[in-house]
């Protein structure tokens, strides 16, 4: 391996991981939409596959990175920001599960304990950094600091499926409660401090995850669409609507792996509409997901050829 080479794997960044995450969504979404509107072409097997291999990749990278450049990874689990994206690792694995689940139940059953396990055990580290540390300041709230909460509220999707239920309760609650927490403190952020630097302005779309993810897993918790189920919803809706009124603003913005910010966020919306679809018969909430669904397509397309060009360009993994 050249010095080039060396130094791009030294700053390969945690947020990578990210990607899988929005490809795992759209996975997620493509299934439901055939499951729902009959499609003939399964797109969502060959999304599946890419999403795995991307993972794998991913996973062999970083840990390549971790065993010849050591103290680049510990920097990042002490970053105020990146310690947040090392949950993704886990929550990439619980989303696979998800998307397993119609193919392979007993490897999804192993791909999801396998992942909620890593997850409880990043959440108790990060809660913990977060308790006791020496350097973080207001500034350095930002939505990613969701990412944590998001995975635990993800749990239940495939783990009620699997016979997990009260398990699922709670991971569940310890979502829903630290969302709630978290909401109003970025909130006091945003309102009463200097606004999130351009790198960062993309992660704002990560406040319609949980919630949305919160309305799906609720489904699987209760069985039924009642008065939390549309708060929830309705939520992410509203959230949704409010960040899109906003894309002149976010299209001016330099490219950063943080962009990948868009794209679970409105899978979850996008995957929370079909599931209003499937349990109200509404032909509001079809059109809905089917626009929501075609944007989601275009979204991760975009964001996989701008991430390949930045590649190309060696605008990633470099020094920041």
């Amino acid at each position: 391996m050249n010095p080039a080479e060396t130094s791009r794997l030294q700053h390969f960044p945690i947020s990578w991981f990210a990607m899988v995450m929005g490809l795992a969504g759209l996975t997620i979404a493509l299934h439901r939409a055939e499951t729902l509107f009959g499609l003939p072409v399964p797109a969502s097997s060959a999304t599946l596959v890419v999403t795995i291999a991307v993972f794998l990749s991913l996973a062999l990278l970083y840990t390549l990175k971790a065993v010849r450049h050591p103290c680049a990874v510990k920097a990042e689990f002490s970053h105020p920001i990146k310690l947040n994206f090392f949950p993704t690792i886990s929550i990439g694995l619980i989303l696979i599960s998800i998307a397993l689940l119609p193919h392979h139940r007993l490897l999804s059953l192993m791909v999801w304990a396998t992942g909620t396990g890593l997850h409880l055990l990043f959440t108790l580290y990060v809660l913990s950094a977060w308790i006791h540390h020496t350097h973080f300041e207001i500034n350095h709230m930002n939505p990613a600091w969701f990412i944590p909460i998001v995975g635990n509220i993800l749990v239940p999707i495939a783990g009620v499926q699997h016979g997990f239920a009260e398990l699922g309760w709670f991971f569940f609650s310890i979502g829903l409660v630290f969302w709630l927490v978290l909401l109003t403190i970025i909130f006091y952020r945003m309102f009463f401090h200097q606004p999130l630097p351009g790198k960062l302005l993309p992660t704002l779309f990560i406040l319609i995850a949980p919630p949305g993810v919160g309305f799906v897993s609720w489904l699987q918790l209760n069985g039924e669409v009642d008065a939390f189920a549309r708060i929830l919803y309705y939520s992410a809706l509203f959230l949704t609507l409010m960040l899109l009124t906003q894309v002149p603003r976010f299209v001016k913005l330099q490219f950063f792996l943080s962009w990948w910010a868009y794209s679970f966020p409105m899978a979850a919306i996008t995957i929370a509409t079909l599931g209003m679809y499937e349990a109200l018969d509404l032909a509001f909430f079809k059109w809905l997901g089917g626009a929501l669904l075609v944007l989601l397509v275009v979204l991760i397309a975009g964001l996989v050829a701008r991430t390949a060009i930045a590649v190309s360009r060696w605008e990633i993994c470099i020094e920041e």
